[in-house]
């Protein structure tokens, strides 16, 4: 028969505990340093990660250049309007949510074309407009039910305007949504922070040929955001530099004259001012062609397009 020594079980659980112990008292050590080290060695570190999360820094688009006649008259200007944009890499389901929206705004085929359209040109972290020019009322509805939809805002946009519609629309060009060979263009100037939050690009005409002078100086908000990446409010703001306003040696009142006598019929046309050499105005017309519409472009009539040689003389002044 075997008796238990109840002075070795004292002494075999002294010795389990005093490991248990030891064990307990090296993993809260381990947790100490490790606090130690993020509290101190890693506090800059992490401070500036959470600062990052707080704090978002949002470029300022400036207000582009007006073109204007020798007289002063006004070809291109801006107006700014409310548009509904998207973020895809934040709003998941494209289709779901646009739906969802369209319960809200009215959103017809054609603005879900060429949202679609957009997406296949841009990169998913760009914000897409799906529909532009809301009303006061459009704007109130969708911040009532904002938070239904992620990855959804309201952003107020500039939009370019030509007053005068088709006429010298050959020379003053149009503006469209920044592509891979725009960006290359950039690049070459080496002007991408400056155009960080400009969508639109010059294509044709003045507005291609000056698009530098015209852009102007973007300016930056640093704004507190929440949880849902909406802005709570602003801690800082650089306001952007306007673009040069260019007034040209076109006398649009002469312009609108010539294209008028025209008509439909095929020609080219140079006025010029004796005295300074100053091109006052100027066609080249061909058979009629229907382009289609774009945002910021005038409706174009039968123009030939002019060489980018001869823009440069129509300046008169940019400042």
């Amino acid at each position: 028969m075997e008796f238990n020594n109840p002075q070795e079980e004292i002494e075999r659980f002294r010795g389990r505990l005093a490991v248990a112990g030891g064990f307990v008292l090296f993993a809260f050590a381990l947790l100490v340093l490790r606090f130690v080290w993020l509290q101190i060695f890693q506090h800059e570190y992490y401070q500036t990660r959470a600062e990052d999360n707080r704090i978002s820094v949002v470029p300022i688009q400036p207000n582009r250049g007006l073109i204007v006649d020798s007289h002063a008259v006004v070809m291109a200007r801006n107006y700014s309007a409310y548009t509904l944009e998207i973020t895809p890499s934040r709003a998941g389901d494209l289709e779901r949510t646009i739906d969802g929206l369209a319960q809200v705004i009215d959103i017809q085929a054609k603005d879900r074309k060429r949202f679609k359209k957009l997406l296949e040109e841009s990169k998913n972290f760009e914000s897409l407009p799906i529909r532009t020019r809301l009303s006061d009322e459009e704007v109130a509805k969708f911040i009532a039910n904002r938070y239904r939809f992620p990855g959804v805002d309201i952003q107020a946009r500039l939009f370019r305007q030509y007053p005068a519609g088709a006429f010298a629309s050959h020379l003053l060009g149009y503006i469209g949504r920044i592509t891979e060979g725009d960006l290359d263009k950039i690049e070459e100037r080496d002007a991408e922070a400056n155009y960080r939050g400009t969508e639109h690009f010059g294509k044709t005409g003045i507005e291609q040929r000056y698009e530098f002078d015209l852009h102007g100086i973007s300016g930056f908000e640093q704004v507190e955001v929440d949880a849902g990446g909406h802005a709570v409010r602003t801690l800082a703001r650089t306001p952007p530099v306007p673009g040069n306003n260019l007034t040209l040696t076109i006398d649009a009142k002469l312009q609108q004259v010539a294209e008028k006598a025209f008509g439909d019929r095929r020609g080219a046309l140079v006025a010029i001012e004796p005295a300074s050499g100053g091109i006052l105005g100027l066609l080249q017309l061909r058979r009629p062609r229907l382009p289609r519409r774009q945002e910021g472009r005038p409706r174009r009539r039968r123009h030939v397009q002019v060489d980018r040689r001869l823009l440069r003389h129509l300046l008169l002044h940019a400042g």
